[in-house]
């Protein structure tokens, strides 16, 4: 189907050009959202006479998500989350989750701005790309962890997925034999 792009739409193309797309996308997506046109004559005309305007606030737009990406950009959030030894969660963070911490934070975001191709599931820094807008796309910092004190030490740069744990039975070893220490026997 060809249709006349109303907004910058990824890798599909920018403000007025004429592509052609598969049928559902342009259905299901980008005609519902006000992205596109049919590409019809009627639709062309009607797209040159509002040409101005469509440029203006898409300009308004990215300039608007460029001021909250000024103050986002880096930003890191804490999400404290239950998780095993080996540092899986038991759960997982959804992008849902990012956006509602954003959110909490005081910043303006929506679950759909948050681009989280697969859940997070384990403890850990991780960086999370925001799609402000067509052309505005910031990075923030997950810290999930399984407590303050944990995600303080994530921040410090430690890494707690590593296990770290001490054998108590390295000190009763006495020699190559297999022996551990004296015995009831002698």
């Amino acid at each position: 189907m060809k249709v006349i792009l109303l907004e910058r739409v990824g890798r599909t193309g920018h403000i007025g050009d004429e592509v052609t797309v598969k049928d559902g996308f342009a259905r299901n997506f980008l005609l519902p959202q006000g992205k596109a046109l049919r590409a019809t004559e009627a639709n062309r005309k009607r797209f040159e006479g509002d040409r101005q305007n469509i440029e203006k606030r898409n300009q308004e737009r990215r300039e608007q998500a460029a001021g909250i990406a000024a103050g986002l950009n880096g930003a890191t959030v804490v999400m404290i989350r239950q998780a095993g030894e080996t540092g899986q969660l038991y759960g997982s963070v959804s992008s849902r989750d990012v956006a509602e911490a954003l959110t909490a934070a005081g910043h303006i975001v929506n679950r759909s701005q948050v681009s989280l191709p697969d859940p997070i599931k384990t403890v850990g820094l991780h960086t999370v790309a925001l799609n402000l807008h067509a052309e505005v796309e910031v990075t923030v910092n997950v810290n999930v962890a399984r407590s303050d004190d944990e995600a303080a030490r994530q921040d410090k740069g430690e890494d707690l997925t590593v296990p770290n744990f001490v054998n108590e039975d390295e000190d009763a070893f006495v020699g190559g034999t297999g022996d551990f220490g004296p015995s009831d026997e002698e």
